[in-house]
This record gives structure tokens, C-alpha cells and sequence, in this order.
């Protein structure tokens, strides 16, 4: 199902006589195509929960409108819309068996959706085959991993098959190897079902290694949307820049003089000659950075960091702003021990400079 948020806001009113609404949600306008599966990216506090909440009927908009399809849904209770919603803390009741959990939604539907025992039974149990727990049928959550749990939730929200299915930071509360296998089931889970996905995280690893769209926020503002990597290749301005990737993206303070692109006391790139002279910010991400003697970069060496298949070299520079920057190359390519300074030459297509409001400085007018 095709989700359209229209122009929409959410303010909530101060506590306080004479300060300010908080606005959680600012200007958000988004169509959503029929079942992708797409994540709401961000630092907390941008409002991706917000969003979540008002796209499930939570809450109300301040103003806009929400619709599934072509129905205008913004005035419909929660109840009606046909979401299923996954939490972060799971929401299991404790004193009811897995199969049950999962049966609970269906129990409580009326009229000509009302279905029998034996029909809720069979509902559920492929449901749980979905998930791949039809074998703990009869234990209650505290008798599951975490990582269970958490499929019974999305389990019980897939009962009913919704037309839109909400996860609401699922992966929170999983240790790192269980987050990776669960985060690839979800993935499994929305390629058979064919749902419309909405998946809310701060984490822009799991974000970018399963959505097919990804929706990167600011204090409540979309800053950014498209395809995880082509967002990576091309960030609009320096706030995504710096979100997208691990380790982050480097920033240095620079200046464009005379067509030449400084970084400190370092030409890094020339033939700008379109652009004025001004101070930019310059982001270099770690990938883009080889050694090479004959580099124009110079840089003092900190650390090397070997991590199995990727190695660090930590380093400084006076126009980072940054105390520990970082370049990723192989093992090939690290400086000796001892060694002091390094010299890099930069991959034009991974270095992004921006302007002092943040935005990019685009096409003819990059290096």
C-alpha cells in the first residue's frame, strides 16, 4: 500500500506560559511507493517516532494530511487503519503463551472479519512459520532470547496483514550478532510478504543494509531521501554527510582561493576556477584517502588500528575538526612503524565540499 504524508506537522504546545511550541515534526512531505521497505534515519530527538506514531493514528497532526492509497486516513482511529506495529520493548503479554500472543490481535476483531478458534489457530501458526518459531508455540516470552521475542512481536503484527507494517527501533534492545541475524529476517520477512515497511532507527548501518529508501531527519525535517547508497555517494549537505557511514566521514575547514582548494596549507584539489574564493567545509570520506608518497595531503600519524579485514590509520591535521581522523586502506598500504607523518592523494568522487549553511557546492563547481 502506497503511504502519502502530506505537509505534515506536529507541535506540541509549551508547558511553560510564553515559550515557544516544540515542533517534532516540520514541513514533512514524503510519498512512500507500494511495498518498499523504507527507514526513518536519525539522531535522536529528529522525530522519526513522531512520524511513526502519526502515520498509525498516536497521534494527530497539527496540520497535513496522511493517506494510504488513495483514503485519506489523518481523522481514522488507530484501530481502523490496518497497521501492524512493532516495538521497541517488544509489548509481549507476559502471562500468555507465544500462541496466543500472536492470536491476541485477531480475538478482538468484530462483524465479518470475527473468525473462529480453529481459524485464529491456523492464522497464527503461519504467522510463526513466517518468523520461523512455530516450534515455541507453548512457551510464554520469559522462556524466549530476545531475539525471539522479538519475532513474536513482528509475528503478532503480521497476523491481521496489515497494508502497512511499523517498526519502531526493533533492534534496540539485541546484542550485536542477534541484531545482524534479526535485521536480515526482517529483510526476509518484507521480500515474502510484500508489505509497505516503515523501520525507525538512529542506526544508519542497519538503515542502509535493508531498506530499499531511506529518509534521513534533522530536528524534524527531512534533510535527505533516496536510495541508501546513492545517498552515501551523494550527500545534499554536511549533516548527512557526517550521519552516513562508519567510521564517519572527515571534515576539515578549507578555503577556495584562486581556483584551488585548500585544506590547511595543502592544495587538494585545483581547476575550481567557477567558484569565488570562500571558506568551505571539506569531507573526505576514510575509503577515499591511499597513501602515496607523492600526495598532496601531509598528515601526522597517531595510531594504526588492524581490525581483520580493515586497517586504520588514525591521523591529524591542523584544519581537521576532528583530534582522531580516519583512513581505511589495506594492509599493503600501511605507513612502517615508527613512522611519523603520511602523505595521501584523495578519490575525487568520495571528497564533498560544502558551504558555511552546510549545503553542497554541486557539479561544475566540484573538483
Amino acid at each position: 500500500m502506497k503511504v502519502v504524508l502530506d505537509h505534515l506537522f506536529m507541535r506540541f504546545p509549551s508547558r511553560k506560559k510564553g515559550d515557544p511550541d516544540t515542533v517534532a515534526v516540520s514541513d514533512f512531505d514524503l510519498e512512500i511507493p507500494d511495498g518498499l521497505l523504507v527507514g526513518l534515519l536519525g539522531p535522536s530527538g529528529c522525530g522519526k517516532s513522531t512520524t511513526l506514531n502519526l502515520i498509525c493514528g498516536l497521534l494527530t497532526p497539527s496540520s497535513g494530511r496522511i493517506f494510504f492509497g488513495d483514503e485519506d486516513v489523518t481523522s481514522l482511529p488507530p484501530e481502523h487503519r490496518g497497521v501492524g506495529l512493532v516495538f521497541q520493548n517488544y509489548a509481549l503479554y507476559p502471562h500468555l503463551t507465544v500462541k496466543k500472543n500472536i492470536m491476541f490481535p485477531l480475538e478482538n476483531l468484530k462483524g465479518d472479519k470475527k473468525m473462529t478458534r480453529r481459524e485464529m489457530e491456523e492464522k497464527a501458526l503461519e504467522a510463526a512459520r513466517l518468523v520461523q518459531i512455530e516450534d515455541y508455540m507453548d512457551r510464554r516470552p520469559a522462556e524466549l532470547s530476545g531475539g525471539q521475542q522479538q519475532r513474536v512481536a513482528i509475528a503478532r503484527a503480521l497476523v491481521k496483514r496489515p497494508g502497512v507494517l511499523l517498526l519502531d527501533e526493533p533492534l534496540s534492545n539485541l546484542d550485536a550478532r542477534l541484531r545482524l541475524q534479526t535485521r536480515e529476517e526482517i529483510r526476509r520477512i518484507q521480500k515474502e510478504t510484500g508489505i509497505t515497511t516503515i523501520f525507525v532507527t538512529h542506526d544508519q548501518e542497519e538503515a542502509m543494509s535493508i531498506t530499499d529508501m531511506i529518509v534521513v531527519m534533522e530536528d524534524g525535517i527531512i534533510r535527505q531521501t533516496g536510495k541508501p547508497q546513492e545517498v552515501y555517494d551523494d550527500p545534499a549537505n554536511l549533516f548527512v554527510a557526517k550521519f552516513l557511514g562508519t567510521p564517519a566521514i572527515n571534515v576539515f575547514s578549507g578555503q577556495i582561493r584562486s581556483g584551488a582548494l585548500y585544506a590547511g596549507e595543502d592544495i587538494i584539489a585545483d581547476g575550481l576556477d567557477g567558484i569565488s574564493d570562500r571558506k568551505v567545509s571539506v569531507a573526505i570520506r576514510p575509503e577515499a584517502l591511499v597513501p602515496d608518497p607523492d600526495g598532496p595531503f601531509r598528515c601526522g600519524i597517531s595510531a594504526l588500528e588492524v581490525m581483520g579485514r580493515d586497517c586504520s590509520i588514525v591521523f591529524t591535521h591542523p584544519s581537521g575538526t576532528s583530534p582522531a581522523l580516519r583512513a581505511i586502506v589495506g594492509s599493503e598500504l600501511l605507513p612502517g612503524e615508527g613512522e611519523k607523518t603520511v602523505r595521501f592523494r584523495i578519490k575525487p568522487s568520495k571528497m564533498f565540499i560544502f558551504g558555511e549553511d552546510g549545503e553542497r557546492i554541486r557539479t561544475e563547481e566540484r573538483p
